[in-house]
């Protein structure tokens, strides 16, 4: 998926050539596996790299991984597809290895330390 810089007086021009909108980046794009040289004169300054200011804001210009078919960032991630259903803030034997590689478990720790130390 590439992401556009389209003005709006060529919205129409670029949704005949196959362009999408995506409403949570407030942004055109072409989906993946379109050719794209029809769209290059939209092409924004840092090319298929480029992330709408809507989205590096929100996300904190972290790389933003979307789903092409929903055209729409895919939340998370760092999720961490765990082995079984188990709920993350409950202790499980089975899952608790994989947190605590992953970094899970000592970011929780520091953000619940966090949040105590604010309540006061």
């Amino acid at each position: 998926m590439m992401f556009l810089k389209v003005p709006f007086a060529d919205k129409d021009e670029a949704k005949a050539l196959g362009a999408r909108w995506n409403g949570e980046r407030k942004s055109w794009y072409v989906p993946d596996g379109k050719p794209t040289e029809a769209f290059s004169r939209w092409l924004p300054p840092g090319g298929a790299d480029f992330v709408p200011a809507v989205a590096a804001t929100s996300l904190k210009n972290r790389p933003v991984t979307v789903d092409s078919y929903a055209g729409k960032p895919v939340m998370g991630k760092l999720f961490i597809d765990l082995e079984h259903d188990c709920d993350p803030f409950a202790a499980c034997p089975v899952c608790a290895p994989r947190l605590v590689t992953s970094g899970w478990t000592a970011t929780h720790d520091t953000v619940a330390q966090l949040l105590t130390s604010l309540r006061g």
